[in-house]
């Protein structure tokens, strides 16, 4: 399971120490814990997260955005573009899921810690591109593994077109 990042937080936090982001996630019915960065998504069966960096990252916003599959996406400040999707699906997408690691994504499911904005991280705070509210859905992760799948299929194209 290459990609995988698995960070333990505490699973339970004080409902009298959260703030108004933290009861709109637990609302949601997102677990959260708070920790030094802030506040952090603990994936699970229900919402795990797919990061994507780089070029690919913006094609798979666009892709999702002109298919009508956009759910909250994170944003995260860095030299490389970096965007977090919140999915779900996980149990029943394997295949999806190897597929977006050999592309490059990081799997954050199981466990695994997702900053939530805000949070602090070493290169500035991250944001809402898609904010939970904005968003009709929190898309299965089948919808991104397409939407990588067709972002890396039009690169194929372009790179044949160009040789000589």
């Amino acid at each position: 399971m290459e990609n995988t990042v698995r960070t333990t937080f505490p699973t339970s936090v004080s409902a009298a120490d959260m703030d108004a982001a933290a009861q709109d996630y637990i609302q949601r019915g997102w677990t959260v814990a708070e920790t030094a960065n802030g506040l952090c998504l603990i994936t699970d069966d229900e919402v795990s997260a797919i990061e994507i960096s780089g070029e690919l990252a913006g094609e798979v916003r666009r892709f999702m955005r002109a298919n009508n599959l956009s759910g909250p996406v994170i944003e995260v400040p860095g030299s490389e573009r970096r965007e977090i999707h919140l999915v779900t699906g996980m149990r029943k997408a394997a295949m999806a899921l190897d597929a977006l690691r050999e592309a490059g994504a990081i799997v954050y499911t199981d466990g695994a810690g997702v900053p939530l904005p805000p949070s602090k991280l070493s290169a500035g705070c991250a944001h809402w591109g898609v904010a939970p509210h904005e968003a009709r859905w929190v898309p299965p992760v089948v919808a991104v593994a397409a939407a990588v799948r067709s972002a890396s299929s039009r690169r194929r194209t372009q790179l044949t077109s160009v040789a000589c």
